[in-house]
């Protein structure tokens, strides 16, 4: 899936790129343009339209899993932020979903701060202030490397656990991000921003299993939730407080650096609980063994 989501980002670059330099914008009226930078925007809403028709025909809707009765009588329903305060309740006593939580809003906050702030600083190294960049193709560029990232995932991850390898990105994140903060030229800029990508690309495929190991699943939907709270603080506060792109991606190479040492915390209390496990699974199958073994020697 996320091999294909790229795929198709990487398309769509191109042919926004391409549509966007067909002709220049003109006005229709005093409020109603056409053409050039509008032309993306324009096969977006045709894509959306199709997008909601075949999620219309194509779809059944998800009721979750009901009681009859209960259905019936409309008893046994709790209020509307029971959900809420339970997730809530769990993720301030459990600190592996604290953690996690904390981890994925810093690096998903960077990675949002890196959408609003890549097209500032880049056109900032323009020589002519009118001048123009191939944005669709740069972002076609952006969507290789996500897509270079997820294919190193799938080669790692049989041999390394995911917590291990999330340190990694976190740290190569915080890296990247910190070369670019330097803004020492287009070239070191735009690569420091492709190596990010890359992470990005390992990122959403490590968290997801991460996620799927924490989070308990009666809970998972609000608890994801809860998680986009802190995030939606993060970039409001990058839009809000107009900040310079250098010092926005110093910022991202703060919060990256910070998550990787949250990770380093988390990945060794999860090996801890995991060795635990294993050991305790050992030591139920010893009885059993033994137990197997006297059977046997009495048989005889």
């Amino acid at each position: 899936a996320a091999f294909g989501n790229s795929v198709v980002a990487i398309m769509a670059g191109l042919i926004a790129n391409k549509i966007a330099h067909a002709g220049p914008m003109t006005p229709v009226t005093d409020v109603i343009y056409k053409g050039g930078y509008l032309n993306p925007f324009d096969l977006a809403l045709v894509a959306l339209i199709m997008c909601g028709f075949g999620a219309f025909t194509l779809w059944d809707e998800n009721y979750g899993e009901t009681n009859d009765n209960e259905a019936t009588n409309g008893k046994g329903r709790g209020k509307w932020h029971d959900g809420l305060k339970n997730a809530l309740t769990t993720t301030m006593r459990n600190r592996d979903v604290l953690l996690c939580g904390i981890i994925s809003s810093f690096f998903e906050g960077s990675m949002y701060i890196f959408v609003f702030m890549w097209t500032p600083l880049l056109k900032s190294f323009l020589v002519d202030e009118n001048g123009d960049l191939p944005f669709g193709l740069i972002f076609a560029t952006f969507m290789v490397c996500c897509m270079t990232g997820s294919s190193i995932f799938s080669i790692l991850v049989e041999k390394f656990p995911v917590e291990k390898l999330a340190i990694i990105i976190f740290a190569v994140g915080a890296v990247a991000m910190g070369i670019v903060a330097m803004e020492i030229n287009e070239t070191t800029s735009f690569l420091g921003m492709n190596l990010f990508e890359v992470t990005v690309g390992m990122y959403f495929p490590i968290m997801g299993t991460m996620k799927g190991g924490i989070v308990p699943e009666d809970k998972r939907a609000a608890i994801y939730n809860l998680y986009r709270i802190p995030l939606n603080f993060i970039v409001l506060f990058s839009l809000l407080t107009d900040l310079t792109p250098r010092f926005s991606f110093a910022l991202n190479a703060a919060m990256l650096a910070t998550a990787t040492l949250l990770q380093i915390v988390l990945t060794k209390r999860r090996l801890e609980t995991t060795g635990k496990m294993q050991e305790e699974s050992e030591s139920d199958m010893v009885p059993l063994v033994e137990k197997g073994a006297e059977e046997e020697s009495s048989a005889v």
